[in-house]
């Protein structure tokens, strides 16, 4: 579908596949989005879409201590606190702040403060380990940070940190200032919003810069989706350092939804159920583990989430037996499943109880998204049924990698197509299937794990010759980083050892699980480690752990 329009005669209306230019096109109702050429905000977008006078009721919840700010609050609070920003630490358009710092009840109103000002916001995970948020930092090239008082020391010491938990933090959210002597820059749709971390379609971390564009495709279409019901209370415990939280947070204001907040990549499945039947949640958004947590009687036993109406998993895949387990104890709950990824936002999800119980299904496409399946060998785009790598394009797509124009070139091509790296297909319905991983990343619990870089951890012990890291099926994970290494002659170097070593270096997410000793790695004539060999290897038992 064109961008605000209507699809074509071409386009086959059970399937969305236009033969005439062999895309797949969104079969779901249009919606308008604002003139690219409009000078706007996602900040100013999100608060367009509100009703005046604001509603009195919660915003966000903390689900470990209950304190909570409201929607009148919230928005007073990220005013306030962008007059500040602007005030005391100079921020305006373009400047970029890193952020380490769990889920809080300060993290929405920061960046919606961030981005009405056009500062970037560049949030990463707080169990990275210094030398991983040193390379992010070098890559954002922050003007500031902001932090907790717990992660605040893994920061470059060159970098000027604020802290969320200080005083004066506290004090310019509550400080009612509301505007500056200058008037704040104007800021384009087309100017970087903010900066993801991802792993992308190769080996190590990048940094993806999103417009304003990016994230109003993305508000737009949360906000078309209330024809489907907005829910009342919405559980997050994804990390609103990653896409799925971010959008999420955006999500919660725009449908005027409350949200409880939990801790993030520190949440346990049990921890998070237990509260979504505290404060009676009506949607979960959550990676697969919760999911598989659910279906097991042990875990729900005692719980009462007889409000729960919706639950919408991604980030990993989820395996249909869990699926298939989670509706038969929960019948009357839909299981929304998606896709998406950092540089291209959401791409697809089931909506409404016939979508949903395809559970082998990613859902079908958004609107304003178009993808095509490509042969990888001949580079033709292929029809219903076949699989090929899925290619997206469409206005929730990144702008880019900050600086890294190789990996830029490998990832798009000529006509503003993003190349997955996913081997996908589409039914006759319009659905769409995750096949598998033609890039090499491992997805842990929805956390992207890059092997490349676990390689090359590896390979720095002297007793390892070599190493090549793949991924191994895990119900509750999803994926687990198994390690095949061959060690060098007389080495006694064990499995304990090498996971011991690498789980310090290392954020929990990215830890070594399970380690294979081999006489040799399998590789190409080029010398690229043959990765499927190795995945099929370690699913036999024919390996040795000693």
């Amino acid at each position: 579908m064109a961008e605000n329009g209507v699809n074509p005669p071409s386009v086959d209306p059970r399937s969305g596949f236009d033969g005439v230019t062999k895309t797949f096109r969104s079969l779901r109702p249009a919606f308008t989005l604002p003139s690219p050429t409009v000078p706007l905000s996602v900040a100013s977008y999100a608060f367009s879409l509100l009703p005046s006078p604001l509603p009195s009721h919660t915003a966000i919840i903390d689900a470990a201590t209950g304190a909570a700010v409201s929607f009148p609050d919230l928005l007073s609070q990220s005013r306030s606190l962008a007059a500040s920003l602007r005030a005391h630490l100079g921020l305006s358009n373009g400047h970029v702040a890193f952020i380490l710092s769990p889920n809080s009840l300060e993290i929405p109103a920061l960046y919606l403060a961030l981005l009405s000002l056009g500062a970037v916001p560049a949030p990463t995970n707080p169990a990275s380990t210094p030398a991983e948020i040193a390379r992010l930092v070098h890559l954002s090239n922050p003007t500031v940070a902001f932090a907790v008082s717990s992660t605040a020391a893994a920061l470059p010491r060159h970098l000027p940190t604020f802290l969320l938990d200080s005083p004066e933090f506290h004090s310019f959210l509550n400080s009612n200032a509301t505007s500056t002597a200058t008037p704040a820059a104007e800021v384009r749709q087309s100017d970087v919003a903010a900066i993801l971390f991802s792993s992308g379609t190769t080996g190590r971390v990048k940094a993806v810069a999103l417009t304003h564009r990016s994230f109003i495709a993305s508000v737009a279409a949360i906000y078309a989706m209330r024809r489907e019901g907005r829910p009342k209370a919405m559980l997050l415990a994804a990390p609103m350092f990653g896409i799925m939280g971010f959008v999420s947070a955006l999500k919660g204001l725009v449908l005027l939804t409350t949200t409880v907040l939990m801790g993030g990549n520190r949440a346990g499945a049990t921890e998070m159920l237990r509260a979504a039947a505290q404060y009676k949640v009506t949607e979960i958004t959550a990676a697969p583990p919760v999911v598989v947590a659910m279906g097991r009687p042990e875990v729900v036993a005692g719980l009462d989430l007889s409000a729960l109406e919706r639950v919408v998993c991604g980030g990993a895949p989820l395996h249909p037996a869990s699926a298939e387990r989670f509706m038969a104890r929960f019948p009357r709950v839909k299981l929304s499943q998606g896709y998406g990824l950092t540089e291209g936002g959401g791409v697809s999800l089931s909506i409404g109880p016939d979508e949903c119980s395809n559970v082998r299904s990613a859902g079908r496409l958004n609107c304003n998204v178009e993808a095509k399946i490509v042969d990888t060998v001949t580079g033709e785009a292929l029809s219903v049924g076949q699989e090929g790598e899925l290619w997206i394009r469409g206005p929730a797509v990144m702008k880019g990698y900050v600086g890294d124009d190789e990996a830029n070139a490998s990832t798009f091509d000529s006509d503003g197509w993003l190349k997955t790296g996913d081997l996908c297909y589409f039914d006759h319905d319009g659905f769409l299937y995750i096949v598998d991983r033609l890039k090499e990343l491992i997805k842990y619990k929805a956390y992207p794990v890059a092997p490349a870089e676990l390689e090359l951890l590896l390979q720095s012990l002297p007793e390892i010759v070599e190493a090549a890291v793949v991924p191994y099926p895990h119900e509750e994970a999803g994926q687990i980083p198994m390690a095949f290494v061959v060690r060098q002659p007389g080495s006694n170097l064990s499995e304990a050892e090498i996971i011991d070593f690498v789980a310090k270096k290392v954020a929990p997410h990215r830890k070594i699980h399970k380690v294979a000793f081999v006489d040799s790695i399998p590789k190409s004539a080029t010398g690229k480690i043959l990765r499927r060999e190795l995945s099929k290897q370690a699913l036999s038992s024919s390996i040795s752990r000693s």
